[in-house]
């Protein structure tokens, strides 16, 4: 089984790889379900790190209905991460009627030449999954990470099965909650690979500053977690 692990910085990527996990999708701010990662943060690990790199291409926090000029941005990211030897990205543009922009998307597909390319988790707020997963399989994308439209991706682990059982082409990939107590489902299910971050929050460290900077926790990927979940399906 194939062992995706979503990480939110070096820290998380270098963990993943230590673990063994077989490639990235290296991310920033989880908190808002992931933006793309600043520049620095691409090449340090593509350069230093020897783990598959697919790279989460969202210009933006909130709905995936994006201006011509933010798919400007997601194109020239793409074409950042080509320049840089990425194995992958990861990316989805949805009308404003939640069903797959094809026009959008075939442009990205197209400009993604020699990358894989994952539809990533818009496809969990489409209204038809399955008229969104006949688009994205027609459009040619490698792969569709889903929670089957729950959640957690073991609450629509039943979706997610009718899905891999239509596919000819295109991979399902089970994201979102996957953790020790659930891996083995999918696994028994008949899925190729999963997905998941394994995140151990971490205190941040309050400023005593004026200014009122937000407060919370931030975490990072546990190698130890990663090499747990692991151990349990191969």
């Amino acid at each position: 089984m194939i062992i995706e692990i979503c990480a939110n910085s070096f820290a998380s990527a270098k963990a993943a790889q230590d673990a063994g996990a077989h490639r990235i999708e290296l991310c920033t701010q989880l908190s808002v379900g992931g933006l793309t990662p600043s520049y620095g943060c691409i090449e340090k690990v593509v350069k230093e790190l020897d783990i598959a790199v697919h790279v989460l291409i969202r210009p933006r926090a909130g709905n995936f209905n994006y201006t011509h000029q933010e798919l400007d941005i997601i194109k020239r990211d793409i074409a950042f991460c080509q320049s840089l030897g990425c194995q992958g990205v990861v990316c989805g543009v949805l009308s404003t009627h939640n069903q797959v922009d094809l026009q959008a998307t075939k442009a990205l597909v197209e400009a993604s030449t020699d990358l894989e390319f994952t539809f990533h988790r818009a496809f969990d707020v489409v209204v038809d999954p399955f008229k969104a997963f006949e688009d994205l399989e027609a459009l040619g994308v490698t792969r569709i990470l889903s929670s089957g439209q729950k959640p957690k991706a073991i609450d629509g682990i039943q979706l997610l099965k009718e899905l891999k059982n239509k596919s000819s082409t295109v991979q399902i990939m089970p994201g979102s909650g996957i953790n020790k107590t659930n891996v083995v489902s999918f696994k028994q299910a008949g899925f190729e690979m999963i997905h998941f971050s394994a995140l151990k929050n971490t205190p941040v460290v309050a400023t005593t500053a004026a200014v009122n900077f937000s407060q919370g926790v931030e975490g990072s990927s546990d190698l130890q977690s990663i090499a747990e979940i692991i151990a349990l399906v191969e």
